[in-house]
């Protein structure tokens, strides 16, 4: 836990066109805004022209928070936002509060957030301040390109809950971004299905924790939970040091139908052609042609090969107080 003083001065980045009922939300945020004033927190709003965007994308945003001074940024939105937010701020000591809104958002879960932005603000003045480690996936990776852990690379991004690679990076890479916006997280779904009757499962090594595995699917947690109502990496700790791997070997599309009731029971540890362990670094190298796609924190991240690698000591992370009983490493 960090000591600082109070909050006084926060960026409130938020995405003007994510998700649904945009003009309600704009009316929850300035009632929001109303809340952290009355606990001393004045906010400017600064509105994303969505991820990738320059001059006024999240990232963007959340690196100048730190050129102007602010005393924190408070993201609102879904994990697109938060990963964007996050890329900004990665190696400040900055902090960043969480309005859960947008497609979905993971971290709301792990943190036990209320999925109201009113609520959740009214969290933000009680909040600790927790020191943690990130994620960070890099692409293109190969012999005479590794670079020393931690170390920034040119093609890196971070993540804050989970990453893949397999299935779930495809459906992230394909998904039509008008039909997320219509219909969320159903979305996902359809795509998913989609994908089921068409993807190849190409194969790919694993290289972690002593293991050479060959597998279709990599899930990269640094969250028990995972997309919609899934918790995969149960034994993920947002707090600690190290990933928790679930790494998937079939090639069998019936298999992998038949996990989706499994997935849902949160009973994928028992299935046995589904390993997991705890690594903090991993590297992912193709042995098929068919290219196989990440995600991070449900965004599109490229292809293999790639490492994802724990990056210590990485980002300022406001936690609730309804977490506050949660054992973390004293900073």
């Amino acid at each position: 836990m960090l000591s600082a003083p109070p909050i006084r001065d926060a960026l409130l980045i938020f995405n003007p066109v994510s998700g649904r009922r945009q003009a309600a939300r704009l009316r929850h945020i300035e009632r929001a805004r109303t809340i952290l004033r009355r606990d001393g927190i004045e906010t400017e709003l600064a509105p994303t022209r969505g991820p990738g965007s320059a001059a006024e994308g999240a990232m963007e945003l959340a690196r100048k928070a730190i050129k102007d001074g602010r005393q924190m940024v408070i993201a609102c939105g879904g994990d697109g936002t938060l990963n964007e937010v996050i890329n900004g701020l990665a190696g400040s000591h900055l902090p960043v509060a969480l309005l859960p809104a947008g497609t979905a958002n993971v971290l709301a879960k792990e943190l036990a957030l209320p999925w109201d932005i009113e609520k959740a603000a009214a969290l933000v003045a009680r909040s600790q301040l927790r020191r943690i480690a990130l994620g960070q996936v890099i692409t293109g990776i190969d012999e005479r390109s590794v670079e020393a852990p931690g170390s920034i690379g040119r093609h890196g991004r971070y993540f804050l809950s989970a990453a893949g690679a397999g299935p779930d990076g495809a459906i992230v890479y394909m998904v039509h971004a008008a039909l997320k916006k219509s219909i969320g997280t159903l979305a996902y779904w359809a795509e998913g299905m989609r994908q089921l009757g068409r993807y190849t499962f190409p194969r790919f090594r694993v290289i972690a924790g002593g293991k050479s595995i060959d597998a279709t699917l990599i899930v990269v947690g640094r969250t028990k939970h995972y997309g919609g109502p899934f918790r995969i990496t149960t034994e993920a700790d947002l707090y600690g040091d190290q990933f928790e791997l679930m790494v998937c070997t079939t090639r069998s599309r019936l298999k992998y139908l038949g996990y989706l009731p499994i997935l849902w029971a949160g009973q994928l540890r028992h299935m046995r052609h589904a390993q997991f362990f705890k690594a903090a670094t991993v590297r992912c190298e193709p042995l098929d042609d068919v290219k196989a796609y990440i995600q991070t924190d449900g965004e599109a991240a490229g292809r293999l090969p790639a490492e994802f690698r724990i990056v210590p000591d990485a980002l300022t992370l406001a936690v609730p107080p309804s977490v506050l009983h949660v054992q973390v490493k004293a900073v």
